[in-house]
């Protein structure tokens, strides 16, 4: 069975490039332009969350980060890795303060993206 990852990014010419990418590697790929997806999660049940960190939250202005942090704060999903994406230089330090498992600095290689996929994922 296809391990499931969940994409949210605004930008869709990077989320179309994720999700043309992943299925290419056999991942089953559920992909939304904002956060408001995440309302479905428990129903989606990802094996990873790729987070750009500029999105707005369904109910305040929370970033990725912070969306990221309240996830993992929740004990029914908090399992789900986490990988935040964004351009900003300092986003190990992002990444860390929302408690993410990862992080992937736009632009990225393919290769990349592939790679971090597959180290979160056990495949």
């Amino acid at each position: 069975m296809a391990k499931k990852i969940l994409v949210i990014e605004d930008d869709k010419d990077i989320r179309d490039t994720i999700v043309y990418t992943l299925e290419g590697e056999q991942y089953e790929v559920i992909a939304s332009e904002d956060a408001r997806i995440l309302k479905k999660l428990i129903d989606i049940n990802p094996d990873l969350i790729l987070l750009d960190n500029w999105l707005t939250d369904w109910a305040s202005d929370a970033n990725g980060s912070q969306i990221s942090k309240r996830l993992k704060s929740d004990p029914a999903v908090s399992h789900i890795p986490v990988i935040i994406i964004s351009a900003v230089s300092n986003l190990k330090e992002i990444a860390d303060a929302g408690d993410a498992d990862g992080y992937l600095k736009k632009p990225f290689d393919l290769i990349e993206l592939v790679d971090i996929v597959k180290k979160h994922t056990d495949k």
